[in-house]
């Protein structure tokens, strides 16, 4: 979704209209490099077409590609690769890393999610979402479940994980239907989704209306959260940290900064980010002091020699 000197604060205004928690698998362990030096800009490969991005404490970086669904793996601090996972040949969107590297893959238009070691790429297992016309877009892992949003239905999807980590059978997918203050509409829907402050909830982002939801994981139920009518216009990935909630606002190439009560009920839009090395950013993590965002480029036909890049900039 950059510890730079060029990345700008706008000033505060209100809008008219997957955090992570692992370790690192040894064979994946970042390489050495200088003390406070990280890269503003990190180059993926040409027509790589990332979307999803998730960064484990070590520093290794995990980017996945719409194109055939490759994880490019690197060192935050250096930009170098690491490896790349291959990928099914169909997209992987959005993709978060547990404490067991493992990462979960959101699998887009085919409705699948799809569980990968993430020092090897090896499938552990795979998951059929939804046989309707979908697009599974992002996911959060909570300590109990890894959720699912869909863009074109309005359900999510729980895999459970038991207390041993063990993962679901292929058919204890849980198909949680969206209600309360949630109406569909047409276009893009549930996109970004993360959890409450204090965990009790998800929020998830609705990118046809910029409306922010709060989620009842036990019944589906959704209310707008109260941001004192700030919209969150093309909003994609999300991520709190503490009681601070990022989104990405994709086509407006900015992150917005909201200060969420614990409950995650309401919040105060605090800041606004952008960079001149944002191109169209979808989704967004944290390592230490740096914000990571994968630039989409989507205002850009994709050809298989279209850069593309990550960019940090400063929490």
């Amino acid at each position: 979704m950059s510890g730079r000197i060029g990345a700008r604060t706008l000033s505060t205004i209100a809008l008219g209209a997957l955090f992570l928690v692992s370790g690192i698998p040894a064979a994946l362990a970042a390489p050495q490099s200088p003390p406070g030096h990280f890269e503003d800009v990190i180059a993926l490969p040409d027509g790589f077409q990332p979307e999803g991005i998730a960064i484990g404490p070590g520093g290794t970086a995990y980017v996945g590609s719409l194109a055939d669904g490759d994880v490019y793996v690197f060192d935050v601090r250096t930009g170098e690769e690491i490896t790349t996972l291959e990928g099914p040949g169909t997209p992987s969107v959005g993709l978060k890393i547990d404490n067991r590297d493992r990462l979960f893959i959101a699998g887009g238009p085919t409705g699948e999610a799809r569980v990968v070691d993430a020092a090897t790429g090896e499938l552990l297992q795979s998951y059929t979402l939804t046989d309707a016309p979908t697009f599974v877009n992002d996911v959060v892992v909570t300590r109990d479940a890894a959720w699912f949003t869909d863009s074109q239905q309005a359900q999510l999807y729980k895999l459970p994980i038991g207390q041993d980590g063990a993962l679901p059978e292929p058919d204890a997918i849980e198909v949680v239907p969206l209600s309360g203050d949630w109406v569909q509409q047409p276009g893009f829907n549930a996109n970004g989704i993360a959890e409450t402050p204090n965990r009790q909830a998800l929020l998830v982002i609705q990118s046809s209306t910029g409306f922010l939801f709060r989620v009842d994981p036990e019944t589906g139920v959704a209310t707008v959260v109260d941001l004192g009518g700030v919209v969150l216009a093309n909003g994609d990935g999300l991520l709190v940290v503490g009681r601070t909630l990022y989104v990405v606002q994709n086509q407006l190439n900015t992150v917005a900064v909201i200060r969420l009560n614990a409950a995650g009920t309401s919040g105060e839009l605090v800041d606004q980010r952008t960079d001149p090395d944002f191109q169209v950013p979808t989704t967004i993590a944290r390592f230490g002091n740096g914000l990571y965002l994968p630039n989409a480029r989507f205002d850009t036909p994709p050809t298989p020699d279209t850069a593309y890049s990550v960019v940090r900039i400063d929490r």
